[in-house]
């Protein structure tokens, strides 16, 4: 789990870290340090050395710097200082380009030019000529960085502009088309509140300094910070916890907060789901839906299908129970009673449907988890639940839903997605590139994306799936507790994202089922207990 913290708020917390005896001059020579060693592992082209008696190593890489008058620019500073001293860069072959020159005084930024001047570091003022950027392999972005408060200007807008320039130019020299271009901490431009029509310069990657920005993983603006690189040991932990807005979890994050299945766990006990998805011509929501309960583990799954839709999917499901729709919400006694209820994948709009919503609406009042995806999610604006519903909706179904442009949403979710999961009393799962899950008490939690393998239909339909089957395993586990769908959005939507990055998904197109798949391999690798070898007991003969 990585703290993102507000870049609003990294003025506070670095005036409280000098109350810890972190002054700015430390804080910007560890992290410029740290930036030039993480750059120089994750792009060992550009730095490679050579080993005893092999060949002499290839000419330094061309490193232009664009340096603004922040901390962020004292930062790609003392990365440059860094990777002059090491050896990854020599003085023939860097320039450093300022927006304008520091402000009189002792400042972190002041001494890092002035310790790359005393070594011979060519310096210049910009002055418009792209010319000094186009024969540079490496640009380090330096020109502006948390402490913006609003859309780039002068100099600053005119660099970031060339930077652009330069990658959308097919002529440009260098691998892949253009210098490689790195951003320190967040791609100049981007700030909490950027919105669509502000300048932003576009980066390969960006080497994001402890504790990350919030505003790096906004959906609208994600893709030009490319490959984010995270930058750690700058501050301490404690004081990092004291600043968080959110979390970033990887799947090995997420995954640890569910419990594992017990060898000696029968089907109940690992959660029974109900879904009522599919329509005409919609029948495979249905089936993937089912197919992603299964592969996060749930113990059985129960599909309720139009009459109409009951033999086209009864004989192909393997392991699921098919029934007709006539069938009650919540079944009807004892061991076909739901610990999760799932609606929506393909399910259509009708009255029929909003009936069953609301016929619904009691079970998760008694605490089973309801899961609403897709037109389940339109069925059920206007509702207020409690706490035991999750919505899975993307960026246009919640733009409905909340009554929002879609637009606005991508541009800034987590306070839209805060305020609606407190009104709703509701969890929301949102679905874009990068995925966000906020619950009614504000907690806030983002998983990366950037995998266009999910760009299919589909793929929500599984994610829908296996969020009503951790559900229903939560509850099936504990239900004495509450029932935390923050937890289970979380992990539901880390296991589609590494399924997603898995190797069977790899370098092709999958199809949703396959997607499934592989989930199933990553679940049960972390919550299965350890299998027993073929010889664990080769020595247990009976004499």
């Amino acid at each position: 789990m990585s703290s993102l913290v507000l870049a609003e708020k990294v003025r506070l917390l670095d005036g409280e870290a000098a109350e810890w005896g972190l002054n700015p001059f430390a804080l910007v020579e560890a992290a410029g340090r740290a930036c030039a060693a993480v750059l120089v592992k994750a792009f060992p082209r550009f730095f490679a050395r050579p080993s005893a008696g092999s060949r002499p190593a290839a000419k330094a890489p061309k490193i232009t710097v664009l340096a603004g008058s922040g901390n962020n620019a004292a930062d790609a500073l003392v990365m440059l200082r860094a990777l002059l001293l090491g050896g990854r860069a020599d003085l023939a072959s860097v320039l450093v380009l300022l927006s304008r020159l520091p402000a009189e005084g002792e400042t972190p930024l002041s001494a890092a030019l002035l310790a790359i001047q005393k070594m011979g570091v060519s310096v210049r003022a910009w002055d418009g000529e792209e010319a000094a950027l186009s024969g540079a392999d490496i640009i380090i972005d330096g020109i502006a960085g948390t402490g913006l408060r609003g859309p780039l200007g002068g100099k600053a807008l005119e660099m970031a502009e060339a930077v652009n320039r330069l990658r959308e130019d097919p002529c440009a020299d260098g691998p892949p088309g253009h210098p490689l271009v790195v951003s320190i901490d967040v791609p100049s431009g981007n700030f909490d509140e950027w919105r669509p029509g502000m300048p932003l310069l576009a980066a390969d990657a960006t080497l994001a300094i402890e504790p990350q920005k919030r505003c790096l993983y906004t959906p609208a603006v994600r893709s030009r910070a490319g490959r984010i690189l995270p930058v750690g040991g700058i501050f301490p932990p404690a004081l990092i916890e004291k600043y968080r807005d959110a979390e970033r979890l990887s799947w090995q994050d997420a995954a640890r907060r569910l419990p594992e299945i017990r060898a000696d766990m029968y089907k109940y006990e690992r959660g029974l789901v109900e879904i009522r998805a599919g329509a005409t011509g919609t029948a495979g929501a249905a089936r993937l839906a089912a197919r992603g309960a299964q592969a996060a583990g749930a113990g059985l799954v129960r599909l309720i299908v139009d009459d109409s839709l009951y033999p086209i999917l009864a004989p192909a499901a393997t392991g699921i129970m098919v029934a007709p729709g006539g069938a009650a919400p919540g079944g009807t006694s004892g061991r076909f009673q739901p610990d999760a209820v799932l609606l929506g994948p393909g399910w259509g709009r009708g009255q029929d449907r909003a009936a069953l919503l609301e016929q619904c609406l009691p079970l998760e009042e008694q605490g089973v988890p309801l899961i609403l995806d897709a037109d389940a999610v339109h069925l059920a604006k206007g509702l207020t639940f409690h706490g035991c519903a999750i919505l899975t909706p993307h960026a246009g179904e919640f733009a409905a839903w909340a009554g929002l442009p879609k637009e606005e949403i991508l541009a800034g979710p987590a306070p839209v997605l805060r305020r609606f999961a407190k009104e709703k009393n509701a969890h929301i799962l949102f679905k874009s590139h990068v995925l966000y899950a906020a619950a009614p008490d504000g907690r806030l939690g983002i998983i990366d994306g950037m995998a266009p393998v999910l760009a299919a239909g589909g793929s929500g339909d599984v994610l829908a799936g296996i969020c009503a089957a951790l559900a229903a395993r939560l509850r099936a586990a504990g239900k004495q507790r509450a029932f935390d769908g923050y937890v289970c959005a979380c992990a539901a939507a880390a296991l589609l994202m590494e399924a997603a990055r898995s190797p069977e998904a790899a370098g092709r197109f999958i199809d949703p089922s396959g997607l499934a798949g592989a989930a199933a391999s990553i679940a049960g690798k972390a919550w299965l207990p350890a299998a027993l070898t073929n010889d664990t007991n080769k020595d247990d003969t009976i004499i």
